[in-house]
């Protein structure tokens, strides 16, 4: 169980760190992506983006 909030932890801070480099390629705006403000810092929560991106991965694996 602590593996799996480690990996989701650490996915969460590199959409955060891409973040503006996927808004320049259209993700980060689809619906189910969430912004918002806590304590001073803007977060982003990409739930829609990541299943797009996570459906493309399994086509290409499938293709492959």
């Amino acid at each position: 169980m602590i593996r799996w909030l480690i990996v989701v932890f650490v996915a969460l801070l590199v959409f955060n760190a891409i973040g503006p480099w996927l808004e320049k390629h259209g993700l980060g705006r689809l619906p189910g992506d969430f912004r918002f403000r806590l304590f001073g810092r803007q977060w982003f929560l990409p739930f829609g983006s990541s299943v797009l991106i996570g459906l493309i991965g399994m086509a290409i694996g499938r293709f492959i």
